[in-house]
């Protein structure tokens, strides 16, 4: 997938058949694009839609960038963020959000996507991305959901919550009460930017989950939160893609 900064490497799952279908766009965590995810874009395809997974690392190489154990265990975690936040650190909102009109073209394009905008998601990281993407590109996307976000509405300058006002699609945030990532007063921060900018949206913080607990390669995994999350999602998805 040619960017303007390069070639973006991808996981594209759709159902059988020609098409078309809903498209979407599943941004990752920070752990990146990996089996695990592939294994989540594979169950929503198998619920109608046709899925693109991009490497947003990709300017550091393909897929998989950094090399991962099979289960992420906390013993794990600090060695892998050391070689994964010079990568973080040097994606700018500029340059994601270039790389998301890429994405968005591409799925745009596909001969197997239905017309019109798409749905996101996002984890982590990606659920920022989600909502940065949905603010900046609002006639391209019908909705955007990011589950166990981090610093989604923090004080810097370019937090993604200052997009509110941009933002036509319906969104569906889902935070852990057990995240330092997204503590309280972001959570209220972004409640706040939403509502007052008159966004269809739901924020829910889900009991007793941990910062990850859709991921189950890692320890953070919660099984019942992360069913929570496909209820939802599913049912976001099928509101606003498939209204025709």
């Amino acid at each position: 997938m040619r960017t303007a900064d390069g070639v973006a490497d991808a996981y594209v799952a759709h159902p059988d058949g020609d098409g078309p279908f809903p498209a979407v766009l599943l941004y990752m965590d920070a752990f990146g694009l990996r089996p695990h995810l592939e294994t989540m874009a594979d169950r929503l395809a198998a619920a109608g839609y046709l899925v693109l997974v991009p490497n947003v690392f990709y300017r550091a190489g393909r897929a998989p960038v950094v090399e991962l154990p099979d289960y992420i265990d906390p013993a794990a975690r600090p060695g892998l963020f050391e070689q994964i936040m010079p990568m973080l650190r040097s994606l700018t909102p500029q340059r994601l959000m270039s790389d998301a009109r890429a994405y968005l073209e591409w799925l745009a394009g596909s001969p197997l996507a239905a017309d019109g905008p798409v749905g996101i998601t996002g984890y982590c990281m990606g659920a920022g991305l989600a909502l940065r993407t949905a603010g900046t590109y609002p006639d391209r996307v019908a909705a955007a959901a990011g589950f166990h976000g981090a610093h989604l509405a923090s004080e810097a300058d370019d937090s993604p919550h200052l997009l509110a006002g941009s933002v036509t699609a319906e969104l569906y945030f889902a935070h852990a009460d057990q995240d330092s990532a997204m503590p309280v007063e972001q959570i209220d921060r972004l409640e706040k930017a939403l509502t007052e900018a008159g966004v269809t949206h739901r924020c829910e913080v889900y009991a007793g989950a941990h910062h990850g607990y859709t991921q189950a390669d890692t320890a953070a995994y919660d099984a019942e939160a992360a069913e929570r999350h496909w209820t939802e999602l599913l049912a976001l998805f099928e509101r606003t893609l498939r209204r025709n």
